[in-house]
């Protein structure tokens, strides 16, 4: 029979919703200050710290958008009419203004030349000795890129708070920014807690102890860390004593805006992480209705910020995903911050409602519903690999087949 008092089911605190729980943690998230200066070429995956104007039109004048010929579309009479080329215009030099009844070779982003008003492009043209002759009428403007038509000079190309894309580095160096302010990269230290945690290479498959696991949450937070540009301090595992989880705990509040870790959250008694941050600092948050990855911890110790992760590998993998990542982002000044989510039709069956919102591992079909993966378990991991997306599924709420639901798709998620 166990001495230890337990609350009583009354006497514990409702499980918080989870976009109370977003909201109230996000609160806590203020920008990091400062910005740093780094190439356009490193710059992908940063967070831009200045909106970025246009000092020019993209592109800065009208040009062809095919190798061909520029042509005054009035001079063309029919299929037989016989065009001598005037001029050549390749790209990077200018033309002059097209002799009538007459052609200019041109190339590909070459400017057009004065008088010219459309394109054709070589493959409907007849090349003979003496011009060319233009199988099909042209119409006014076909194969003509116009000034300013992919970027207007004075707008604001990319703003403030957006996290750059390789696309976005084409953008910003094509109006002539090799250099960009973004903001700091977010500093995390991260270490997990548990006495049965080995590291694979340590420790041989078949010398492991009995109950011993290996440490696969430490590899894959360090990954989500880094894919969201943080500078990731790797503290290792910290053993299940109350004295050393508050060693590491302080030490990694010095240096760092944020300390992640797995594990230890829970309720249990080798569960260290909730009195440890207590008496170092702040809780403010606890246990989340959501499934997997009820037990959430957020705090702060000194000026660091703390979160504290599940320590089973779904549940850490998953609140991550859904708490972590908009809290980092926000650190960063990123404004947008919620996933991209699409309504699909299940094509599996969920019969049985949880009172807390569920988060479904599911794969996209060939016939363009989602498929579920059979074990929901949050010791599961290879749930998450085999999937390609979550269901939203709400609080007491069952799946038919061909029910429509939420789903967001990891790559939503991992980038």
């Amino acid at each position: 029979m166990s001495l230890i008092p337990t609350p009583s089911a009354s006497a514990r605190a409702p499980l918080k919703p989870l976009d109370l729980a977003l909201t109230e943690l996000l609160a806590h998230a203020q920008p990091l200050p400062g910005a740093e200066s780094v190439s356009t070429f490193e710059a992908d995956g940063r967070v831009l710290a200045q909106d970025l104007l246009s000092s020019l039109d993209v592109p800065a004048l009208d040009n062809s958008s095919m190798d061909g010929y520029a042509v005054r579309c009035a001079d063309w009479a029919d299929a037989d009419t016989l065009f001598p080329v005037s001029q050549r215009i390749p790209a990077g030099s200018s033309g002059h203004t097209l002799a009538a009844a007459s052609v200019a070779r041109i190339f590909t982003g070459a400017p057009i030349p004065p008088g010219a008003d459309a394109v054709v492009m070589q493959e409907d043209c007849d090349v003979l000795d003496n011009g060319i002759r233009i199988r099909l009428q042209p119409a006014p403007g076909q194969w003509i890129r116009r000034r300013g038509e992919d970027v207007a000079a004075a707008a604001v190309v990319l703003q403030r708070g957006e996290r750059l894309s390789p696309a976005s580095l084409g953008l910003a160096a094509s109006i002539g920014f090799g250099q960009l302010q973004v903001a700091p990269r977010v500093r995390v230290a991260l270490f997990s807690t548990g006495d049965e945690l080995v590291m694979p290479g340590d420790v041989a498959p078949a010398d492991m102890k009995p109950g011993a696991i290996y440490n696969s949450n430490r590899f894959f937070l360090r990954a989500l860390l880094q894919r969201l540009g943080c500078v990731v301090t790797d503290l290792g595992i910290v053993p299940d004593r109350l004295d050393a989880t508050m060693d590491a705990l302080r030490g990694a509040s010095q240096q760092h805006d944020l300390i992640l870790t797995s594990g230890g959250v829970s309720v249990g008694e080798e569960d260290h992480i909730k009195p440890a941050v207590q008496a170092l600092g702040a809780l403010n948050l606890w246990q989340i209705a959501i499934k997997p990855g009820k037990p959430f911890a957020y705090g702060q110790i000194g000026a660091a910020h703390f979160i504290g992760l599940p320590g089973n590998p779904v549940s850490s993998f998953v609140t991550f995903l859904l708490l972590v990542r908009p809290f980092l982002l926000k650190l960063q000044g990123v404004t947008e911050l919620a996933p991209e989510s699409i309504a699909l039709p299940a094509h599996f069956t969920w019969p049985k409602a949880d009172k807390r919102r569920e988060f479904l591992r599911v794969r996209q079909n060939v016939a363009g519903g989602l498929d579920l993966f059979g074990n929901q378990s949050s010791g599961v991991l290879t749930s998450a690999v085999w999937g390609d997306g979550l269901v939203d599924n709400p609080a007491g709420q069952t799946i038919a087949h061909g029910d429509t639901v939420r789903f967001i798709p990891f790559s939503a998620l991992l980038s």
